[in-house]
């Protein structure tokens, strides 16, 4: 495929829902990435815009906070650019948000959420995740050819990616990052067999003890 120039890539997806791997894959695809970024600035809610477009100017693509707050903004400063947003089940991202951040609060989940810190704050988390990945599909209603969906829990890939951003699929797999999201990828009939097989022997052995 030729391969078509394309100026900015903003991944617009929450983290946790594979930005790391995104971010490997569009690397592979030798775009300069960046992100997250401000995580540690106390006071990011008022220098965000100021930090973004610094960044904007230096590197091609952009992933995890603040970015996926900041895609109206981007979309019309720059116009003409592709935005990638990656979902992922609910109960398994605020799982994910619990069991990795817990009760450490920072500003930045602050600003984003309106609470630092997952535990407790559950419901809050979920809403506003589930909001921002609605909104931003409504936003991007009238123009499918500016934005990439992508579930890697559902096994999205090099294929989709590369026809969105018309590139040549490398001869490498897809990185898959998040452990956790890869082990809710749906698994072939031949790996679940195996699974199987395995757990059947393990089940033997502990008999045979």
């Amino acid at each position: 495929m030729e391969e078509t120039v394309i100026n900015k890539i903003f991944c617009i997806g929450f983290h946790k829902t594979g930005t790391k791997s995104l971010a490997a894959a569009l690397t592979t695809l030798g775009h300069r990435v960046t992100g997250p970024n401000g995580l540690t600035d106390p006071d990011i809610e008022k220098n965000v815009y100021a930090m973004a477009y610094d960044l904007v100017e230096r590197y091609d693509a952009f992933q995890d906070n603040p970015w996926p707050i900041l895609y109206k903004e981007l979309d019309t400063k720059y116009p003409d650019n592709k935005f990638i947003l990656t979902l992922r089940d609910s109960e398994s991202w605020i799982k994910s948000q619990v069991d990795h951040f817990g009760y450490h609060g920072t500003s930045m989940r602050n600003w984003i959420y309106g609470a630092g810190c997952p535990k407790g704050n559950e419901n809050t988390y979920v809403e506003r995740f589930e909001r921002h990945n609605k909104e931003v599909q409504d936003y991007f209603r009238t123009r499918p050819q500016d934005l990439l969906i992508m579930d890697l829990a559902k096994a999205d890939g090099w294929e989709k990616l590369c026809s969105f951003l018309r590139a040549d699929i490398p001869n490498v797999p897809f990185p898959h990052a998040n452990t956790a999201i890869d082990r809710e990828k749906p698994k072939s009939r031949r790996t679940r067999l195996a699974i199987k097989a395995k757990g059947i022997v393990n089940r033997i052995r502990v008999r045979s003890d």
